[in-house]
């Protein structure tokens, strides 16, 4: 591979460069090799030239990264106030955050980070008000904070608690045991795990993992055969009790849970259409058969407590906002489900029973509102939130305890003792960080869609702000797989809402945020609403004076990357800087890596049929990218060598495809992490880097001035 090193310039003139509002030198990309590799679809071929990048161990790829990275760091490091940008961010982000407490056999446990550790540590009380001891402390699990925690659970005696990581960002997770009398290990270490917890019954525990996978390609090759093993503590994995398994359906995932008094293990089935299926085994009964509860494609079952002989259970069967229902193990049969909270005008996101009550959490207008219920489900009252936000709740069946965390844009996450009887709320512990978030507004408003459609959009800035049409906009979105994007809290973004920066974030349709007609509007054959809901709202800023196409960057990760990239595709006059992130880029072939073959139910696939083929073909980022001089918006891509869920290769062949076409000058570039994964656990080191990174991209490019 050619190498081109750029930026070796004198001082002289990189006194001139900053001097002459720091303009960046053209930028010469490293070449990339192009291959003669097609495909063809339905008579239709489609060149991939890049396909040598989808093996992204070899050290031709290696070699690519590392001068991608060379690159973009040298842009990067000359962007004026990047060193400040980075200090601020440092700065926001060292303020105490507590996780929601939960009691469990007589002790009070939660998660505390006291800053700036790059993970946080578990704590256990034996009072709510006494005296804390470390439990767990996952920055001791690696010199750099790349082990993350997934998981914990308790043994039902108290005596051991199993606990889940991932390394260096990886789906794969380990699974050890901890003796919780001596605060030791015991030898009991699980492999191969993945998309698994740790279900306890007795002295061992249920889990799930795949066969080992091939050497070399344990980060890329199809995820297959997900399987459910017993795993009794003192023995090896070897010696582990396979519990579960359906090879007819290699390409499905199967979850275990169970009741909180360990009668009942229930075994979700998913990984096609849009449902999953149910089953259950009555463990009080030796030997006894697994019953498939339901058997469906597209309806949703989550099951939320065992209360005698009733099962309760949250579903979208025939309630597409979601309803809690009932089943009695020993007819658990459909036609003798009872309904308990019938369906609303509003989601419902999710139950628990505490303390001998429900409490219900709905999504109204994307926001959350939360109510308790009778277990006979007579609504009682509603639990009043301080301000539009997003909130969760912690309890069990037998404990008095409620707790609650509340968190929205401008608002930390602060955690709450709730008292059902006297519907009262008591602050517990109030994040106390080195911002004041009353010196910024968030509003709600609704804009019209290509189609028609009424989209909602959170919008918040300073208090004050002149809206003349000229301020920097940061949008976001994610839009699929039935996720909602809820109001939140997040300390990267307050440097940008300092310097005059507005945030909005879209609920676009693909997401749960009305139920799942709202969801089902962005998947398949319908995926170009969710880019014209996007680009609608980028209009609608626009159009009520908040920014202009010249100060509008749009952000997403995952589909949200694949959103970013497809949207810059089809409207880059509208945008300024884009960044995709860990984006889903290749709608063709994204099926054929680790568990890409999951996302078949919003996206569809290449291989269903020649419409199917045809549409993805026609918003696929990756086989879209102009090549004509039309000018595209700055861009940076940023990816991690550890993501097995959207592989690199995505990110790979996107960024080599266009630093070859013809896109303007604007430029093109790629962060590629090492050590990381597709985001969750990453270590808090290597996220204010990144974003230190991506905000210096974003304001640069908006020709911000920060002041610091």
């Amino acid at each position: 591979m050619k190498k081109i090193f750029i930026f070796c310039i004198s001082v002289g003139m990189l006194f001139c460069l900053t001097q002459c509002n720091h303009k960046m030198a053209k930028i010469e990309y490293p070449e990339a090799r192009t291959s003669c590799d097609t495909d063809v679809y339905f008579g239709t071929k489609v060149a991939d030239p890049y396909r040598w990048m989808e093996n992204d161990t070899t050290s031709e790829v290696a070699a690519w990264v590392k001068a991608q990275n060379e690159i973009t760091q040298n842009y990067l490091q000359q962007i004026p106030f990047r060193d400040k940008l980075k200090k601020r961010l440092t700065e926001v982000s060292n303020y105490e955050k507590i996780g929601l407490p939960y009691k469990k056999n007589n002790h009070y446990y939660y998660f505390r980070n006291d800053g700036l550790q790059n993970q946080s540590v578990l704590y256990q009380k034996d009072e709510l008000n006494g005296k804390s001891k470390v439990v767990l402390d996952p920055n001791q699990l690696s010199d750099d904070g790349t082990v993350a925690l997934n998981g914990i659970s308790f043994s039902k005696d108290g005596k051991y608690m199993a606990y889940i990581i991932s390394r260096s960002g990886s789906d794969w997770a380990e699974i050890y045991v901890l003796d919780l009398e001596t605060g030791k290990n015991t030898e009991d270490h699980i492999e191969w795990a993945k998309f698994t917890s740790a279900t306890w019954h007795g002295d061992g525990f249920y889990y799930s993992c795949y066969p080992s996978p091939e050497a070399g390609k344990e980060f890329s090759n199809v995820n297959e055969g997900h399987r459910i093993f017993y795993h009794q503590v003192g023995t090896n994995q070897a010696e582990d009790v396979l519990v579960y398994e359906n090879k007819q359906y290699p390409r499905r995932f199967y979850s275990a849970t169970s009741d909180e008094d360990e009668q009942f293990l229930f075994i979700s089935e998913d990984g096609f259409c849009n449902g999953n299926n149910l089953i259950f085994k009555d463990l009080r009964k030796e030997n006894s058969p697994f019953i498939t509860l339901t058997d469906t494609k597209n309806e949703l079952y989550q099951v939320v407590e065992v209360i005698g002989e009733d099962i309760y259970f949250i579903t979208n069967d025939n309630a597409p906002k979601f309803r809690l229902m009932k089943a009695n193990v020993n007819n658990p049969q459909r036609s003798h489900w009872q309904e308990v909270v019938p369906e609303s005008e509003h989601v419902l996101e999710s139950a628990s029973i505490c303390n001998g009550k429900f409490i219900l959490n709905y999504k109204q207008n994307c926001a959350s509102h939360a109510y308790v219920f009778t277990l006979e489900g007579e609504k009682i009252h509603e639990i009043q939130m301080p301000t539009i936000g997003n909130c969760s709740f912690s309890g069990s069946k037998n404990e008095k305890e409620i707790f609650y965390s509340f968190s929205s844009f401008t608002f930390p996450t602060n955690i709450y003792k709730y008292d059902a009887e006297a519907n009262q709320s008591e602050l517990y512990m109030e994040t106390k960080i080195d911002f004041n978030g009353s010196g910024y507004l968030t509003e709600q408003v609704f804009f019209t869609s290509k189609d028609g459609t009424k989209v909602p959009m959170f919008i918040t800035y300073k208090r004050g702000l002149n809206l003349r049409g000229n301020n920097p906009v940061l949008m976001y979105g994610y839009g699929g797989f039935n996720i909602s994007v809820p109001p939140a809290f997040s300390a990267m973004r307050i440097p940008f809402l300092e310097n005059g920066g507005i945030y909005a974030q879209v609920s676009l349709r693909g997401g749960n945020e009305y139920g799942e007609e709202w969801h089902l509007a962005g998947t398949k054959m319908q995926k170009q609403n969710v880019f014209d809901d996007f680009i609608a709202a980028a209009e609608y800023l626009i159009n009520e004076n908040y920014t202009n196409t010249q100060k509008m960057a749009i952000m997403g990760g995952s589909n949200g990357g694949l959103l970013v990239a497809a949207c810059v595709n089809q409207r880059p006059d509208l945008f300024k800087v884009a960044i995709p992130q860990v984006g889903v880029m290749d709608m063709l072939r994204y099926h054929l890596f680790t568990i890409g073959w999951n996302w078949a139910p919003d996206y569809g696939t290449s291989a269903d049929s020649q419409e199917m083929f045809e549409y993805l073909y026609q918003y696929s980022p990756l086989h879209n990218i102009k090549n004509d001089g039309t000018p595209y918006p700055a861009i940076l891509a940023t990816t991690a060598d550890h993501d097995d869920r959207v592989v690199p290769a995505h990110s790979f062949k996107y960024m080599a495809t266009l630093q070859a076409s013809n896109t303007g000058d604007a430029p093109k570039l790629i962060r590629i992490e090492t050590k990381a994964g597709h985001g969750g656990g990453m270590p808090l080191d290597k996220v204010i880097d990144e974003y230190t990174d991506i905000y210096a991209f974003i304001m640069y490019n908006l020709g911000m001035k920060p002041k610091f």
